[in-house]
């Protein structure tokens, strides 16, 4: 359940501080009002935008759109209505050679740009330009592209500067197939990464030179695990958000890699909330010199 600021629960709207920007007087709502043609939709008053419910969990869940109607089809779907197309649901395996979308590496042409977004949150221009981050002055939002392990372009994810909103490139490969930055991994045969769940951690860290991947959300999957696997990496540090998903998401990571690599688990400071923010506040390069790790023995893990 996601945790809403300064939620108003009524029979017809949720009204909440936005989950996508700085909001001090809830401006943001959810249509409850199962009789109401906009049922399930969003908006914000703040800012006039507005939504349907997919994309509002796909902002929540940090999926793309085409993802959260996924699981939105397999945890709710009705079945159809001639009982000949009803088939039975089964778990998909991860090839050993999965197939691969890429997009046209010129989507960057358009935003060779740079905003000082990124910089104000501790990333260098040095990294920036390694991972070919660049801004889209129409919409308004840094892009991030995400690298397939051969250095091609899989996706890439646009974050708006003013506000907590962001979406992916249409058509490109599914974020829980990938891992943001393993391809310098492969590139480079690095052998220890720290994991991370948000980009900007990841960036964060790799400004204070220490090589990161991150899951993008609180998502692990068997399909990430196996990009690990393959990679030239031998050795990981989880170093998880401080809230309950982050718990989970370290759990998750440590059941589907024990036994597999090396996995250590190291905390960001209870006075922060993930790993830019402690960036922020104190500089990575020197608190990570005395930051403790501890490894981790395979565990059984109950997800219920």
């Amino acid at each position: 359940m996601y945790p809403w600021v300064n939620a108003a629960w009524t029979t017809t709207r949720l009204i909440a501080a936005s989950p996508f920007r700085y909001d001090r007087h809830p401006s943001f709502y959810v249509i409850l009002d199962e009789n109401d043609p906009g049922y399930g939709c969003w908006g914000d008053s703040g800012t006039g935008e507005r939504g349907g419910f997919v994309q509002l969990l796909a902002f929540l869940r940090d999926e793309t759109y085409e993802e959260a109607a996924e699981y939105l089809r397999i945890k709710y779907g009705g079945q159809p209505e001639d009982p000949d197309e009803i088939t039975l649901t089964v778990p998909r395996l991860t090839l050993d050679k999965p197939k691969v979308t890429r997009i046209d590496a010129s989507i960057l042409d358009n935003y060779r740009f740079r905003h000082t977004y990124l910089e104000k949150r501790g990333i260098t221009e040095e990294v920036q330009r390694v991972l070919q981050i660049g801004y889209d002055r129409d919409r308004q939002a840094v892009t991030l592209p995400w690298m397939n392990p051969d250095g091609s372009i899989g996706n890439v994810k646009y974050r708006r500067v003013d506000s907590k909103a962001f979406w992916y490139a249409k058509g490109a490969r599914p974020i829980r197939e990938m891992l943001y930055g393993i391809h310098l991994a492969y590139k480079q045969r690095i052998k220890r990464a720290f994991i991370v769940e948000a980009e900007i951690d990841a960036l964060s860290l790799m400004s204070a030179g220490i090589y990161a991947v991150a899951t993008g959300g609180a998502a692990f999957n068997a399909a990430k695990r196996d990009l690990l696997l393959r990679s030239p990496i031998e050795e990981v540090v989880l170093l998880r958000d401080n809230d309950a998903a982050g718990r989970t998401w370290r759990n998750r990571i440590i059941a589907e890699l024990g036994g597999k690599m090396d996995v250590e688990i190291a905390l960001v400071p209870r006075t922060y909330k993930d790993v830019n923010e402690w960036h922020c506040a104190e500089g990575l390069r020197q608190s990570l010199r005395h930051i403790n790790t501890r490894k981790c023995r395979t565990m059984t893990v109950n997800f219920g």
